[in-house]
């Protein structure tokens, strides 16, 4: 299992600079950048800036959207930084929560996901691709047949199929391992049913790690269960609790949900924090002793993981990404 971490825009670009140093020489192998460009500031200078800082790290957005940019400008944009990077640049994608709902405008729908994912990685390989009602095909004469990897994050039924369909692997923000399995499941069949080989299907496990005493570890992170409990609304809106679609422990969690301020999107002062319940954190992150932690993650990785991405965000973040690179990722190295 891979190691990776997540910076929101907030980071200041001294300190990013600084924490892929860190991160690449403790063994992490990727580093993730939200993008949802009026809560934060743009990713992708960011992306390229730390990319001059390191040498075999990989960067990408956890996640963009098919919504934000014009599909040929995203596709010489993500052409240009694998070019610069010498391959090191991948996607995550996903349908623009934020980035759209905080514009009061609907995210993608998963078909449009599914197209992005096929004309995108088309136009960075260097092909002629027709997209929307244009007559004309976009082709980037300068691109070199980048393969570029788009993981896909996704929750319900239906998304979970578009990432087995069409995806490199699928990014779920969750850290529990009877979830990542039952997500997990899912996709691998939708891509077996499809004709794909996934036998190098990505599982990327995306959330906060704390370590400590437990009450500060809950502290830390209790922002993280409200932020995804958005998405989980969504499904259980479409599905209904009672489909057999939805495990409950995810249906359960949110019944006292009274709203989401996208806002403050990912932020521990969101006013809508009060139905999250220190069960439910703790269910969500990886949080503890270190022996807790290794305990939890190689649950993770028994169920399929094959990345764990921190999403680093709750304070002392130099001190979580030494501490990982002494004693939890030497534990997984292949």
């Amino acid at each position: 299992m891979e190691f990776g971490i997540t910076f929101k825009g907030f980071v200041s670009p001294q300190r990013a600079r600084h924490l892929v140093r860190q991160a690449e020489a403790a063994g992490f192998t990727h580093c993730w950048f939200y993008d949802s460009h009026v809560l934060w500031r743009e990713c992708y200078p960011a992306i390229a800036m730390c990319m001059e800082h390191t040498r075999t790290m990989k960067f990408g957005p956890c996640v963009t959207n098919p919504n934000s940019r014009d599909w040929s400008v995203a596709g010489s944009l993500f052409a240009s930084l694998a070019l610069q990077s010498e391959g090191r640049f991948v996607v995550g994608l996903g349908r623009g929560d934020s980035a759209m709902r905080v514009m009061g405008k609907k995210p993608a729908t998963l078909a449009r996901v599914a197209e992005f994912t096929q004309k995108v990685k088309a136009i960075v390989r260097g092909e002629e691709v027709y997209y929307g009602e244009s007559p004309e095909p976009v082709k980037l004469p300068w691109a070199e047949g980048y393969e570029l990897p788009v993981y896909i994050g996704a929750y319900g039924p239906m998304a979970l199929t578009t990432a087995g369909e069409v995806g490199d692997g699928v990014i779920l923000q969750i850290a529990e391992p009877s979830l990542i399995k039952w997500f997990t499941e899912q996709a691998l069949e939708a891509g077996k049913a499809a004709g794909r080989d996934m036998s190098n299907f990505q599982v990327i496990a995306s959330a906060p790690a704390f370590t400590g005493d437990m009450e500060t570890c809950l502290d830390r992170t209790k922002w993280f269960p409200a932020m995804v409990g958005n998405h989980v609304a969504d499904i259980v809106e479409k599905y209904g609790n009672d489909s057999g679609l939805v495990p409950k422990s995810l249906t359960d969690y949110i019944e006292q949900r009274k709203g989401y301020d996208y806002s403050k999107h990912g932020q521990s002062d969101n006013p809508y924090l009060d139905f999250i319940t220190p069960d439910i954190v703790e269910s969500f992150c990886v949080l503890g002793s270190l022996e807790q932690h290794l305990i939890k993650l190689k649950a993770l990785e028994e169920v399929g993981t094959t990345q764990f991405n921190i999403y680093l965000d709750n304070g002392d973040e130099e001190r979580i990404i030494a501490e990982y690179g002494e004693h939890i990722i030497p534990k997984f190295a292949r």
